[in-house]
């Protein structure tokens, strides 16, 4: 038998949600069968797997404590350094400066020191969260960008922001925009691209195309304006419409214009220059441009931070 109090960060979840983030040993279909047999209830009352859980709440659940255990707790972000570029911070959301090189998760290298790691180690060292006291709720990024891009990457710092800056960014309510460098002069300077997106699973390659190749293609909509062109450079702005992985790197290419010092999609006739150590392209800027209730975070709305 395990007894649960409601905190802050469980607060509005489903209980079945709760239950199996909470306890990955038990099948969904183990958390209805009981919940109807009452082996778990909430303040001694018959409860529903639709339940959304309130603070403080008691959740007693009888079951065999075999099927409780939870996975072990990782604290490899002890082993991340705890610095960050902190471009702006409240106490729902963080919003940090990533440098070149610095992975935003866990990649196939296994490396402890992502990005995550750090806002982690950074939030436990200020006493703001502390993986101990907490049911189910860790830091979250809203967003990611690539190793070898930097810039300005949102982190949400509990349950209720994370929930609400992930609706946001679906309904595209959080623009993100980007500087970059590419090779050529771009016809005509302004103007949106659109095309489909589909990713290869064992190459972690993508193809852009103008119409899907399978059910897995995405659409993709990138809107660009040229800010000035020197030789056969030219500096852009980029605002993501949609947000797909290496859309920005991938639908340039696909148009002969790749980003400068880009080598995955680069095109044959630019392949050979090495004219920058990385490719040049930067998360720089994001607006909140809420067009619905934002609850806690509607202090936000028409806020916009730049690096």
């Amino acid at each position: 038998m395990q007894r649960i109090v409601i905190k802050t960060n469980d607060v509005d979840q489903r209980l079945d949600n709760f239950l199996k983030k909470a306890f990955p040993k038990l099948s969904l279909n183990a958390i209805y069968r009981h919940i109807r047999t009452k082996n778990i209830k909430i303040n001694d009352k018959k409860c529903q797997p639709d339940y959304h859980l309130h603070l403080n709440d008691v959740l007693n659940i009888y079951i065999n404590d075999d099927l409780l255990s939870k996975l072990p707790t990782h604290t490899d972000f002890l082993l991340a350094p705890a610095n960050l570029n902190i471009v702006y911070e409240d106490d729902n959301i963080l919003i940090v400066n990533k440098p070149v090189g610095l992975v935003v998760h866990q990649d196939k290298t296994n490396t402890v020191d992502t990005l995550i790691n750090r806002i982690k180690h950074y939030l436990y060292n200020k006493k703001v969260w502390n993986y101990q006291q907490e049911n189910t709720f860790t830091p979250s990024l809203i967003h990611r960008i690539d190793r070898n891009t930097n810039g300005l990457i949102l982190a949400a710092k509990n349950a209720k922001s994370l929930q609400i800056l992930n609706a946001k960014l679906k309904t595209h309510q959080i623009e993100k925009y980007y500087f970059c460098q590419v090779h050529g002069i771009i016809n005509p300077p302004n103007g949106v691209l659109k095309g489909f997106l589909t990713r290869n699973l064992q190459t972690k390659i993508v193809k852009i195309s103008q119409h899907p190749i399978n059910r897995q293609s995405q659409e993709i909509i990138t809107e660009y304006r040229t800010i000035s062109h020197d030789r056969n450079i030219s500096l852009l702005e980029i605002k993501l419409i949609t947000g797909k992985t290496h859309q920005i790197r991938a639908h340039l290419a696909s148009i002969n214009h790749p980003i400068v010092g880009e080598q995955k999609y680069t095109t044959p006739q630019y392949s050979y220059l090495k004219l920058k150590n990385h490719q040049q392209l930067t998360a720089y800027k994001i607006i909140f441009n809420f067009k619905t209730d934002a609850e806690i975070l509607n202090y936000l709305n028409h806020k916009t931070f730049k690096i």
